[in-house]
């Protein structure tokens, strides 16, 4: 009999296909092997997931692998069983699943030549130049860093948000010089550890404890309480078995503020994955934590798919954060699936946060994951005070009430810095005409256009559309248009203007997309000089500003009234995250929330009880309406040209699914909120179950039920395994 391979190939289909394997290959087929395959007309690259496969057709009818493109199996056997696991689990195409493991480098037959690192290290003439001038802030901590670390590549100082124009001055200046080779992964204790507290004591001993068997641990700690020197701590215990650890962080931003505090514990050790780095700089960076030759990987959701040589301990760093939920094509949460890999290769898993998910904490309740707290702040500081400010029938003066701004006066003359946070870009939300009425919104979707008032622009922030700002209203050609609402641009001009003669920064995605743009914001804000912080969410996750003392929340009030069941658990979350910036060092801060709302049980809850009780709350109110995490929840969306054609295909699925079972249920089709968008209608079918077999059950057939429908060439459609959003 023929010898048969089976390949997962990048297609849409839920299924891998068999291939014969020819004898004139001369070698063995290995699982995780790259393998040229034709498909149709054309030629893919898959990879083998399963040997000595047999099915019922005829040799004569079936088509030949046509090339080897391993010596080695790319990924390794834990990895495939992965994939074949998460595509059960999330209902979607294996071989796309599998191509998302692979750098985009490994996914094509032909790899990409990689150009040799350039490292640098201090120059031997560097105690006989003159110091740096005290304004080069950049050029003076980048040189520090390098001093500490012995060395570091061009693409690890990039990493760490420092421009080629400041390593070009070093290097100008005679500061720097090449290195011959690389250094060896540095062992070097580091002298400036700090004193760990009782509780980060008894934390670092139990995840060291655990190592060499699979564990989860919640480390729930409140902002400022030493989190990430747990982490460290920890991670030494796991380099000294000879093991290796993965860390991920929620987004890029947090990337070079993370890896300068891990640099400066374990330089040279490091390798980082993330959005920010080219294809071959990738395929290195995983390829050094396959051989093993770097201990740590530090990276954002999908480095969690990167294959190890000896994993012994996995992080996951403000695990709440939705950014770890995949929210496109294949739906995979980064957080379950480090917990899988755990288990996977028998090692802990630490998830750490100040707002823990709700999902956790009901892991916790049900024993399945263990609490380690951190209660008290890092160096003996104290928690900030948190104000309500009532706005009802209050003047505003472009979003501020006066006893924020009083508030913000007092701060800076005290020389001291004041964070004013609005999570919502641009100049303003809303353009309209005084005189008729006309609204600017956008034509794809079913949302206004964002004002942008400094590039002079329309821009819709869900499809990305944008159109010049007009100067007249279109429809009766009178000039008095009126911006309707704050955006952080708004905020940073309105405050240039009461505080003159302070710096006013603003941090968003429009003031940090240029590389190396935050890593500058930061350093200006780290030079201590009073100055007044203005930004978004970027501005809440993990950033250690010490000379913040005043928190300004200027509008809380939308996600407490969100049509998700979330909506109150998010809004929590991220106004205990911007509280937590303020009086994290020797300074005591203090936290004001402007609202309409000051009654409002979840925001006096948070107040006056902090986020546990709050959260406890939010938990037994899920209890009652058995909603998730209690039980479990799937949705599968459809979009099309019509809203017609979207909720048709969802209606024929429906239809077919088996009714009278009382272990789940399910609603729709339903359209959504925002119905339209970037042009294409969306509606979706919920399904919820109390028991997660049950619910996958009635998955499995839904998808095999759309997969036969004759669906129309416009339709897409896909399935969403723990939303974390139900439209």
């Amino acid at each position: 009999m023929p010898k048969l391979v089976t390949v997962a190939v990048p297609c849409p289909l839920r299924r891998g296909f068999d291939y014969l394997w020819p004898e004139e290959l001369q070698r063995q087929a290995e699982l995780g092997m790259r393998v040229s395959i034709p498909f149709g007309p054309r030629r893919l690259v898959g990879v083998i997931i399963a040997t000595n496969s047999s099915n019922d057709i005829p040799s004569s009818k079936m088509k030949a692998v046509l090339k080897v493109l391993d010596n080695k199996p790319t990924l390794p056997q834990d990895l495939v069983r992965l994939a074949s696991w998460a595509a059960d689990y999330y209902h979607h195409p294996i071989g796309d699943c599998v191509q998302q493991m692979l750098p985009v480098v490994l996914r094509k037959a032909e790899q990409a030549k990689e150009k040799p690192a350039q490292y640098w290290q201090c120059s031997t003439q560097l105690n006989q130049l003159p110091p740096l001038s005290t304004r080069a802030h950049q050029q003076r901590s980048l040189l520090s860093i390098i001093e500490q670390s012995g060395q570091l590549s061009r693409r690890q100082i990039k990493d760490l948000g420092y421009s080629n124009n400041v390593l070009n001055s070093l290097i100008n200046g005679g500061y720097l010089a090449k290195a011959d080779a690389p250094l060896a992964n540095a062992t070097t204790a580091y002298a400036n550890k700090p004193t760990l507290n009782s509780e980060q004591n008894v934390a670092v001993n139990a995840i060291a404890a655990s190592l060499g068997r699979f564990d989860r641990f919640l480390l729930d700690g409140v902002t400022g309480s030493g989190k990430t020197e747990v982490y460290l701590r920890a991670i030494e215990e796991c380099i000294a078995r000879d093991e290796q650890a993965l860390v991920l962080i929620p987004e890029i931003g947090l990337t070079p503020q993370t890896l300068h505090r891990f640099e400066q514990r374990f330089p040279g050790n490091i390798s980082t994955l993330h959005s920010g780095l080219s294809d071959g700089e990738r395929l290195q960076n995983w390829q050094k934590i396959q051989s093993g030759e770097h201990k740590i990987l530090l990276g954002t959701r999908s480095a969690v798919f990167t294959p190890f040589d000896k994993l012994g301990l996995i992080i996951v760093d403000e695990e709440h954060d939705a950014s770890y939920k995949q929210q496109d094509g294949w739906r995979y949460s980064a957080r379950d699936i480090a917990v899988k890999r755990g288990s996977d290769h028998g090692c802990p898993v630490v998830l750490g946060s100040a707002t823990p998910s709700l999902d956790s904490l009901h892991n916790v309740a049900q024993a399945r994951y263990q609490l380690l707290e951190l209660r008290e702040r890092a160096g003996g500081a104290s928690a900030p005070a948190i104000r309500l400010l009532d706005i009802r029938d209050e003047s505003l003066n472009e979003g501020l009430s006066k006893s924020l701004l009083d508030a913000t006066t007092r701060t800076l003359d005290a020389g001291n810095q004041a964070l004013i946070f609005l999570n919502r870009r641009g100049f303003s939300p809303q353009l309209q005409c005084h005189s008729c009425g006309w609204l600017a919104n956008c034509q794809a979707c079913d949302a206004k256009m964002t004002v942008h008032f400094g590039r002079r622009e329309l821009r819709c922030h869900h499809c990305d559309a944008s159109e010049s700002l007009p100067t007249a209203c279109p429809q009766c050609h009178n000039h008095q248009l009126i911006f309707k609402g704050p955006g952080t641009e708004r905020l940073e001009l309105s405050l240039k203007h009461h505080f003159p003669d302070v710096p006013v920064i603003r941090i968003d995605r429009d003031t940090t997309s240029a590389k190396g743009s935050m890593q500058s914001l930061v350093d200006d804000i780290r030079t201590g000089k009073p100055c007044i912080l203005v930004g978004t969410q970027m501005l809440a996750k993990g950033h250690h500003f010490p000379d913040v003392t005043l928190v300004g929340i200027v509008d809380i009030d939308g996600g407490l009234f969100s049509a998700d069941f979330r909506g109150p658990e998010r809004s929590g979350q991220l106004l205990i995250q911007v509280a937590g910036r303020a009086g994290r060092a020797d300074k005591l801060g203090t936290v004001y929330i402007q609202t309409h709302c000051p009654d409002h049980p979840a925001l006096q809850a948070l107040v006056n009880n902090g986020y546990q009780p709050f959260a406890q709350q939010l938990l037994a109110e899920r209890q009652l309406f058995s909603l998730p995490p209690i039980s479990f929840s799937a949705v599968i969306r459809a979009d099309a040209t019509t809203l017609q054609g979207a909720e048709e295909f969802l209606t024929q699925i429906r239809t077919a699914l088996p009714v009278g079972d009382t272990q789940w249920s399910i609603v729709g089709p339903l359209p959504a909120p925002m119905t339209r968008k970037a042009g294409r209608f969306r509606s979706a079918l919920i399904l919820q179950a109390e028991r997660r077999s049950v619910l996958h059950g009635h998955l499995h057939l839904a998808c095999h039920i759309a997969d036969q429908l004759n669906k129309p060439q416009n339709l897409r459609w896909s399935v969403d395994v723990d939303p974390i959003d139900l439209f």
